[in-house]
């Protein structure tokens, strides 16, 4: 089991691995065709310079620095250098607009703010000229400005300022939730919140120096930062950090890592990519698939296997689950799965290869990890039990259904609330402190925590019957032909459904049933396509109550998207901009 040595904050978590890991490779950074790696001394030298240069800006105990930057090596050294000032940081995405970063430059009040490249420092430039608090905005890369990355690097050897240590109170990160529904609310996360979170996640798993991650989780998001980040630093791992989400498989095959902290979209895209490479192949090897997936799922749960499951599971796992294992790197010992739910067939299907998948839940407001799977303790379909530290309620009283009801976390990875909102911060606490998550869910009689669906998505058809319909979409995201769809019903007589096709499949598809050589260009629109997502949907909820069915579709060609607003940059659905742009194609659905 791991480490148990108890850490005050994150400048001390940072420094003693660093020291104890001096000649490791703490990153490992793409260069054509190359892995280089960076050692955690260098990245330490660094963040101990740039701390110098922050402090030469006029950077100090209780101020706040904002980044926008994808993960590099550079923001964790503009992170230590900024939390060893006793200064927070305050991270944004790339993917966000000007309106999102200038809100949130204003908003946290920071007094210097770190570029990723010069097309950004172009746009945030004269942000110091209208907001009261920014002194100085500074691109990592060199650029048009008086100061910048390198520059500030060089002051720090000339001004060398020592770390403090801020104790577990003081503030470490000012994280922005999305906004799915209005704007971003700043929740303040102290070191004792992200420490504590890290020290219970390190109880749970075994990690080891030896271990590498692929890392491709933004750290803006709270999953990325503390379940990464945070804690692979503490065991002195590494972090391969992923250049294009778009080529993860290929980079996995490269780095070959032990352990993938990921979302279910990146486990439903496997899941969908091998069962159609499955259809395609011939039937022996599609009933040897099925057979070895079975038993090997049977083969997890501790179930005894029969003469003829053991030998098909053998047989599978030689001829097709050992080929997928060493797509994926063959070394993976824990894919960790969060931010949203993970399909219990997903889940068994990752399992049954070889390949251990836990799923978890958190919130950005509980740093984020409120529950886990893990090896001495697993229940595929769950999130697992609480935390070490951690305790779970339901409240009942806050849903219509007597079986399930809102999650109410308690423990010291809770943040204080959300910056200068104090009626919001009031309305997040029960009377005696607990959190209120807004997700619904329920305990079993061993304390495996469910996870029902955001209370306030659930909406109310017109017979009165409430629906959650994010169960509905991730069940339907399984299918090799969905690329996204958004559930809708709310004061409706019936469910209706936006489905983004992945085109390429379809047309797969069509070219595998002898339609066309070449499908035309509004081949979405045609009977035969239509009807083959009909049958799809209704295979996929076939499970579902009567009334959660979908009773029509239509087909979108404009995926949900950052850049178009309909997804949040931790890809939450955006439902309201969805039915603003696609708002006249349901009122036809329901003609």
């Amino acid at each position: 089991m791991a480490s148990q040595v108890q850490i005050a904050d994150l400048v001390e978590l940072f420094e003693s691995s660093a020291e104890k890991h001096a000649q490791r490779d703490l990153f490992w950074t793409k260069e054509g065709s190359d892995w280089t790696g960076v050692s955690y001394a260098t990245v330490k030298e660094q963040a101990d310079h740039f701390r110098g240069g922050l402090a030469w800006l006029g950077v100090k105990s209780g101020d706040r620095v904002a980044i926008i930057a994808n993960n590099r090596v550079e923001w964790a050294v503009v992170a230590y250098a900024t939390l060893g000032l006793g200064g927070s940081l305050v991270p944004m995405y790339e993917s966000q607009t000007d309106k999102d970063w200038a809100f949130i430059v204003r908003d946290s009040g920071a007094k210097v703010l770190i570029v990723s490249s010069p097309e950004i420092w172009q746009q945030t430039k004269d942000l110091k000229d209208t907001i009261d608090t920014l002194r100085h905005v500074v691109p990592l890369a060199p650029g048009t400005a008086s100061q910048w990355y390198r520059g500030l690097l060089s002051r720090g050897i000339s001004h060398p300022v020592k770390a403090v240590r801020p104790g577990p109170d003081a503030e470490a990160f000012l994280v922005y939730t999305s906004g799915t529904t209005g704007t971003p609310k700043g929740v303040v996360l102290t070191h004792g919140n992200v420490v504590s979170n890290v020290l219970s996640i390190s109880r749970s798993f075994s990690i080891f120096e030896t271990d590498q991650s692929l890392s491709f989780l933004p750290w803006a998001h709270c999953f990325g930062l503390t379940c990464e980040l945070q804690v692979l630093i503490h065991h002195g791992a590494s972090l391969a950090l992923c250049p294009s989400v778009d080529r993860l498989v290929d980079y996995l095959g490269e780095v070959r890592p032990t352990i993938l902290i990921a979302v279910p979209r990146v486990f439903n895209r496997v899941y969908a990519a091998v069962l159609a490479q499955m259809n395609g192949r011939a039937a022996p090897v599609r009933e040897l698939f099925s057979r070895g997936l079975r038993a090997a799922v049977k083969r997890r749960q501790g179930k005894s296997l029969g003469v003829v499951e053991t030998a098909a599971f053998a047989l599978a796992d030689r001829v097709i689950f050992s080929k997928i294992r060493a797509r994926l790197g063959g070394r993976l010992r824990y894919a960790i799965s969060g931010a949203a739910a993970l399909a219990t067939e997903v889940a068994e299907f990752v399992d049954g290869l070889g390949i251990d998948v836990y799923e978890g839940y958190g919130l950005t407001e509980a740093s984020p990890i409120v529950s886990a799977n893990r090896p001495v303790a697993r229940r595929i379909g769950s999130v697992g039990r609480p935390i070490h530290g951690v305790r779970v309620q339901i409240d009942a009283g806050a849903t219509d259904d007597p079986k399930r009801g809102e999650i109410i976390v308690y423990g010291p990875n809770v943040t204080r609330g959300y910056h200068d909102r104090a009626a919001e911060t009031e309305a997040l606490f029960t009377p005696d402190g607990g959190l209120r998550t807004g997700d619904m869910g329920y305990l079993d009689g061993e304390g495996y925590l469910y996870i029902a669906g955001r209370i306030k998505e659930q909406y109310k058809l017109e017979n009165g019957k409430y629906v959650i319909p994010s169960p509905l979409e991730e069940k339907l995201k399984m299918s090799p032909l969905i690329s996204n769809v958004m559930i809708h019903g709310a004061n409706r007589p019936y469910n209706v459904a936006l489905v983004v096709p992945d085109v390429a499949a379809v047309e797969r598809w069509v070219r595998s049933e002898g339609f066309w050589a070449e499908p035309p260009p509004d081949f979405l629109c045609d009977d035969r396509v239509l009807g083959r997502f009909q049958e799809e949907i209704d295979t996929l909820t076939a499970d579902f109550k009567g009334y959660e069915k979908i009773q029509r579709f239509a087909l979108l060609e404009e995926d949900f998207t950052q850049q178009n607003g309909m997804l949040t940059p931790s890809l939450k659905l955006r439902r309201q901009k969805v039915l603003e742009r696609w708002g006249k194609k349901v009122e036809r659905l329901y003609a």
